[in-house]
């Protein structure tokens, strides 16, 4: 008799579903496992066979034989134990074949026959919705697959439990989902001092999903300013905040099932390596850019990451997706972040002050900065220069607008720009915007025109930089609630695009 049983592979952020074929037969005793497992999933005969006997269940002394199908498709986790051990359990009779049939289950099986958490509850569940199947899974996942209304989730504890629900000796409830939370944090823009420009900067930056880099020297509030960007963000959509909790299921980031509003801020260190930034590693897992996915990326003391993966960056900035590459199989992960950086103006710090500098100055500037190469620091639509905050500003009250004034201009700028794009598609925000649909929105008037032919003439803007300004020029309008780009929002979106100073 062979049994079937439904679980779920991932590739990506997607599920695939993958049947789980058990097989009974005469022969020498063997319990065989095929269809491209890992090591994990080929572990699971032993930890099925422990759990069964945990039960009282004992396996018959006869070849036992499961395939994962398609066969041709790699297998990780061990989340595959719970489907095994069902179909399994419906191949011996123990329980109805025909509803095993009908459920999709992942779940690691513990020897005393607990089942363990997986990572992956959420998009499984909406692979079993698309299939008209229930989802089964390990109570602590259960709270994060039941954010998929269209999907029964049932959450068990234990096997047993499975095995009476199958049974009809007792039934499990459908789970419930988890708490939403929009905790932003309480960190306050009037926290910072002075650094109106930088503020100014930022409250751009967040309106149309800019990417900005500041640099300044040690101590002049650059990763305090920072810090203080998801408190004037808007919350995450519905569409936004189930793709956010996808990757962040995957990555085993849901906690207790819950679901953030708040918008990710991610801020890995410069020893971070290149697979950890993009994703990948042996078994392939999303990276920090894909864990920013509709949020931040702080990179703090830009120059000091790697070359090589400074320019991994650039592709993603441009696209909002990244493929990893392997040789059997091609993994491609959203990442549409917005990318804050920070850098100091050299190595020690002080190029700007002839008292404290190196004796290396300037050239130290130019060598340091000159670590992020000119391609990627064109993709940077607002640079900024953070100068020192002097002792006697540090003594001053509190000043300018709190982060839920600038919140909530963000807001309204955010809301012009979903009119203009509509909600859920490709093109969200001004940063977002190309073609047709950027020539649209950024017609100018001749004397704007003229303005722009100048300035790209004398800065020597490339193609993408000519295009960046208009975007940025073209959220500065929407903050100002204006329909069309004037001659003020552009040259202040210009004065974002000089080159830094790399000298005294």
């Amino acid at each position: 008799m062979v049994s079937h049983a439904y679980t779920v592979a991932f590739e990506g952020v997607e599920a695939r579903p993958v049947e789980v074929q058990c097989a009974v037969t005469p022969g020498l005793p063997a319990f065989a496992i095929v269809g491209l497992p890992d090591k994990a999933v080929s572990e699971a005969r032993d930890r099925v066979r422990t759990a069964l006997s945990s039960m009282a269940i004992a396996l018959p002394s006869k070849r036992i034989t499961v395939n994962l199908s398609p066969a041709d498709m790699p297998k990780e986790g061990s989340h595959f134990d719970l489907p095994i051990a069902l179909g399994l359990l419906a191949a011996l009779d123990v329980i109805p074949a025909d509803a095993v049939a009908q459920t999709v289950a992942l779940g690691e099986l513990s020897l005393d026959g607990s089942l363990v958490p997986v990572i992956g509850a959420l998009p499984a569940a909406m692979c079993a919705a698309q299939d008209d199947r229930a989802l089964l899974c390990p109570s602590a996942s259960g709270a994060e697959a039941a954010w998929v209304e269209a999907c029964n989730v049932l959450a068990a504890g234990t096997l047993l439990e499975v095995v009476q629900h199958f049974t009809g000796q007792r039934v499990i409830p459908p789970a419930t989902p988890g708490e939403v939370t929009d905790d932003r944090g309480a960190r306050d823009l009037r926290d910072v001092k002075g650094q109106e420009r930088a503020k100014r900067a930022m409250e751009i930056a967040a309106a149309g999903r800019h990417h900005m880099l500041m640099v300044g020297t040690p101590g002049s509030g650059k990763s305090m300013l920072a810090k203080r960007l998801p408190g004037i963000l808007p919350p995450l959509t519905p569409i936004e905040a189930l793709e956010t909790s996808m990757i962040h299921s995957l990555a085993g980031l849901l906690d207790e099932g819950g679901i953030s509003r708040a918008r990710p801020f991610r801020e890995p260190h410069h020893t971070a390596s290149m697979p950890a930034i993009v994703g990948g590693g042996r078994t392939v897992r999303p990276g920090e850019i894909s864990l920013a996915h509709n949020g931040v990326l702080f990179l703090d003391e830009f120059p000091e990451f790697a070359r090589s993966t400074l320019e991994t960056l650039r592709q993603p900035v441009e696209t909002g997706e990244v493929m990893i590459a392997r040789a059997n199989a091609h993994i491609r992960y959203p990442c549409r972040f917005m990318l804050m950086a920070a850098a100091n103006p050299c190595r020690c710090g002080y190029l700007s002050d002839p008292a404290r500098a190196c004796s290396r100055a300037p050239n130290c500037g130019e060598d340091y900065l000159g670590r992020i190469s000119g391609p990627l620091m064109d993709r940077f639509d607002l640079r900024i220069e953070v100068p020192p905050v002097s002792y006697s500003d540090l003594d001053l009250p509190a000043s300018g607008d709190s982060s839920a004034d600038v919140a909530a201009r963000v807001a309204a700028a955010r809301q012009r720009q979903t009119a203009r794009f509509g909600d859920g598609g490709k093109i969200r925000t001004n940063a977002d915007a190309e073609g047709q649909v950027l020539e649209d929105m950024t017609a100018l008037d001749t004397e704007c025109t003229e303005l722009m032919q100048k300035a790209a003439k004398r800065f020597g803007l490339s193609a993408r930089g000519y295009h960046r300004t208009l975007r940025v020029a073209r959220t500065i309008a929407d903050l100002d609630g204006s329909d069309a780009i004037r001659r003020p929002h552009l040259a202040e979106a210009l004065s974002y695009r000089l080159t830094i100073s790399k000298e005294a």
